[in-house]
């Protein structure tokens, strides 16, 4: 007896074809910004791990605020580019389509820091002699997970919920203002929660250092996002002008004829 659907139709799952049959990708484009973007965020969590001090002859004196150097992270050089391809999926794709890229790289990060902690605690083989080099590299300190996740969730849904309900506001107007304030947003509130549940464990113990820490780390991520603006807007306008759906929804809304 052949299977059926509810409606009485022949199940196309089970039904014998010709051929192999393929779901088909709607956007050729989608799959790729979103492995970009949890790749960056993969990479970023491992090497921002790392306390990092750069200029360490530089000394400033703000009040009673000291600092020796610009104190940050291993990752203070790639993250700025998580936020870059958040931007370009909000604008392009939408909140709800930026909302499932988070939770994808959150379930990523999580993987493989199970994987990490697994590898590590599985027996060596006697040939084996960089156990201990791979528990410095990959070994799974819950702090920094935490803070990493933590951060990660909190400055990605801001920022993308920011550059969404401006945009609901002025349209395909002013995109420069949107990626400016979703930006400043979204990179201060992931760092000031990373920061503050991550200093402990990086040895940072006096508020100077703290506020060295977070300031250095806001301030430099959003200059970065703010340097390649230019290359955020041409991105954006590449991706709407191949977009078939983008233009689609643009003629439903009277936007273009």
């Amino acid at each position: 007896m052949t299977p059926t659907t509810q409606s009485g139709q022949p199940d196309p799952l089970t039904a014998k074809g010709t051929g192999p049959a393929f779901a088909t990708i709607t956007s050729h484009y989608f799959p790729t910004l979103v492995g970009l973007f949890v790749g960056v965020m993969m990479i970023s969590n491992i090497t921002g791990t790392k306390g990092v001090v750069l200029f360490p002859d530089l000394h400033f004196d703000f009040g009673p605020l000291s600092m020796d150097g610009l104190v940050t992270d291993g990752a203070f050089y790639l993250f700025p580019l998580a936020y870059v391809l958040g931007d370009v999926i909000s604008e392009v794709y939408g909140f709800k389509a930026m909302r499932r890229t988070i939770l994808t790289g959150f379930a990523v990060l999580l993987i493989a820091s199970l994987c990490f902690w697994l590898t590590i605690h599985l027996p060596a083989a006697d040939f084996y002699d960089g156990q201990e080099s791979f528990e410095t590299v990959a070994g799974v300190v819950p702090q920094f997970l935490a803070a990493g996740l933590a951060g990660y969730v909190v400055g990605e849904f801001l920022n993308s919920w920011v550059l969404v309900k401006m945009k609901e506001r002025s349209g395909e107007k002013r995109l420069w203002a949107r990626l400016f304030s979703s930006t400043v947003v979204g990179e201060f509130f992931d760092t000031l929660v990373f920061c503050s549940i991550a200093a402990s464990a990086l040895g940072i113990s006096t508020w100077s250092d703290f506020i060295n820490y977070t300031l250095i780390g806001f301030v430099w991520k959003t200059l970065v996002e703010l340097a390649i603006m230019p290359l955020t807007y041409l991105v954006v306008g590449w991706l709407k002008s191949r977009e078939p759906t983008y233009r689609t929804a643009l003629a439903q809304q009277g936007t273009i004829r």
